[in-house]
Order: C-alpha cells, then sequence, then structure tokens
C-alpha cells in the first residue's frame, strides 16, 4: 500500500456526487495516476501474479454474479469451478460460467484477448450466443478502439459496443480490462472494473429531438466518461492493495518453501504462486492425496497458506 501516495488515494475516493462535481480532466489525471501505478507493478512481473489475477478475477465474477440477481458469493463460486470434474465445465452452472470467464481474462495471452474464438468463447460463458457474423464484426470494433482511440474513447468505447451489441454491462467491464491491456502491452490482462459499481451505466436515452437531445446526449456522455474513469481509478488502487496482501503472503509462503521435504512440493508452490486456490484432492504429478493434505496440514501450520473453505471435508487451500 505504501507504493500509492496519499494524494493520490484522496482523489479517488470519489463518490456519484463528486464525480458530477468534478471536470472531466481532473478525474481523467487521477485515473491516469492510479493506472501508472498499477502498469509499474504489472510490469514487476512478480512470482505471484497468476494468483493475484485469479482473485481479482474471483472478486469481479462475485459482483458480476449480484448485479444479475444471483445469490453466489466468492465461496460459492470458487466451490463452483474447482470442486467440478476436471473437463465437465458444464456442471458449473451459470454462475460458474461467470467466474470462468473472467478466469479466462485474467489467465489468457494478451494477444489472444480480441481474437473471434476468444471472443465467442468468453461471451457464451456470460450466456449470450451470437453468431459468427456478429462476433467477427465486434472482434473488429474492439480491435480498431484498441489500435486508434485515445484511453478516455477506449474505454467508453468498450462500454458502447457491448451496448450495441446488446451485451450486460459486466461484458463492457470485461472489454475495458482486455483493450486496457492491449493498450499497455501487457502480457496478461488484469481483471479490475467487473468489481466496481458504476453509476450511470444502464441509464435510458432521453427520447427528446433536436437541440435538447444533442446538449442531453453530450451531458450523458461525459458523465458517463468521467463515472468509468473514477471507478478505474478506484480498481486499480484496489488492485495494488491486494498485490501488497499477497506480496506478503507469497513472501512467506516462499520462505518456508526450501524447510519442505515433500516430493513435488515445488509444483505445489508453484501451482499456489500462479491460481486463486488449489483443492486438497488436486492431481499432481509425484504426489499422492495423503501426501499433498498433509503438506498442505504442514504448509497451513507455518502460516504460508489459509485454507479458504471452512470445511472439514473438500477443502481448499490458497494464499
Amino acid at each position: 500500500m505504501a507504493t500509492v501516495p496519499g494524494w493520490l488515494r484522496r482523489a479517488a475516493a470519489l463518490d456519484a456526487q463528486r464525480v458530477a462535481g468534478q471536470g472531466i480532466g481532473d478525474i481523467a489525471i487521477t485515473a491516469g495516476a492510479a493506472i501508472g501505478a498499477l502498469d509499474a507493478m504489472v510490469r514487476r512481473q512478480e512470482r505471484w501474479a497468476g494468483a493475484w489475477r485469479q482473485r481479482l478475477a474471483l472478486a469481479a465474477a462475485a459482483t458480476t454474479a449480484k448485479q444479475a440477481g444471483r445469490v453466489e458469493d466468492e465461496n460459492a463460486l470458487r466451490d463452483a469451478v474447482l470442486l467440478t470434474r476436471p473437463g465437465d465445465f458444464l456442471s458449473v452452472g451459470p454462475a460458474g460460467l461467470l467466474l470462468l470467464a473472467w478466469r479466462r481474462l485474467a489467465a489468457r495471452p494478451g494477444d489472444e484477448m480480441l481474437s473471434e474464438k476468444n471472443l465467442a468463447a468468453v461471451l457464451e460463458e456470460f450466456g449470450y450466443s451470437p453468431d459468427d457474423e456478429a462476433v467477427g464484426d465486434l472482434a473488429g470494433e474492439l480491435r480498431q478502439l484498441a489500435a486508434g482511440a485515445g484511453m478516455v474513447a477506449t474505454l467508453t468505447g468498450a462500454f458502447a459496443a457491448a451496448e450495441r451489441y446488446s451485451l450486460g454491462r459486466a461484458v463492457g467491464s470485461w472489454f475495458a480490462d482486455a483493450l486496457l491491456a492491449q493498450r499497455l502491452d501487457w502480457a496478461h490482462a488484469v481483471p479490475l472494473l467487473g468489481a466496481e459499481v458504476v453509476a450511470g451505466l444502464g441509464a435510458s436515452r432521453p427520447r427528446r429531438s433536436g437541440i435538447a437531445v444533442a446538449a442531453a446526449g453530450i451531458a450523458d456522455e461525459a458523465g458517463r466518461a468521467k463515472s468509468l474513469l473514477a471507478a478505474q481509478a478506484r480498481a486499480a488502487l484496489r488492485a495494488i492493495d491486494l498485490s501488497a496482501e499477497l506480496g506478503r503472503r507469497a513472501d512467506r509462503l516462499l520462505a518456508v518453501a526450501p524447510k519442505l521435504r515433500a516430493k513435488a512440493a515445488d509444483a505445489v508452490v508453484d501451482k499456489l504462486l500462479s491460481d486463486d486456490a488449489i483443492v486438497a484432492s488436486e492431481k499432481i504429478s509425484g504426489m499422492s492425496d495423503r501426501g499433498l493434505r498433509r503438506l498442505f496440514d504442514r504448509l497451513v501450520e507455518l502460516g504460508a497458506v489459509r485454507e479458504l473453505s471452512g470445511r472439514p471435508t473438500f477443502r481448499i487451500y490458497g494464499l
């Protein structure tokens, strides 16, 4: 948390009233500073960055599920995906598919994010089934945004594209995060906006005519841009704070790793550093089920990992 200056935290603490009272330029400066701080963290390429991105994906999926009227929280979403038999993704349910969509964003290489194949898969996970022509047109629009638009236009354009194709705000958030990674040349996208509740999105457009419509449209678009920039600033600082927390936990795990005598312990450590969590029955080459459970018990005893489910059976472990 010390990597973020106090003035930036104060500037990013914007509620809807403060957003409305500030100019778009001021909010854009705040968002740019927050993204700059996040960019510096991403480029350090920490060994535990995979776990960090997947933990952010889980938070985004929980917010997305809540906005869709579902009751699954982070624990239920984690269960839906991790306790499913390998390859049997059809049984994760609609909420589990939402988590898979955000995990896809966090795990796939950045240069694959806007391919037609990847977009078709992620839209299916969000519950949509557009035809091939629509997916091709959408992919072209998004690639055009990534290549030519300014940062603010890219952010607002992601949500506008989602609206044009009758997709929800969660999909717009996914697009915006993917486009940000493209613009900043990140190896992997960082799930940011999915966990933010953005004021002003989804509001119906005015149906007046003439000059009144034009003026109202300009004001509406400016308000949306400010709300999105403020949300992006908050999300960036939240991601940085989580990186500081997970970094401390990862340091503890790496400090005790040389003491582990179990076979394939290094593979378990790598898995913990690259993913949100591991089930106690994970199939790891060179490690029996009993050996893995004993290793997790040892890691918990050493304060290097946490048991995340709170259950006596079907236990889940992570940083």
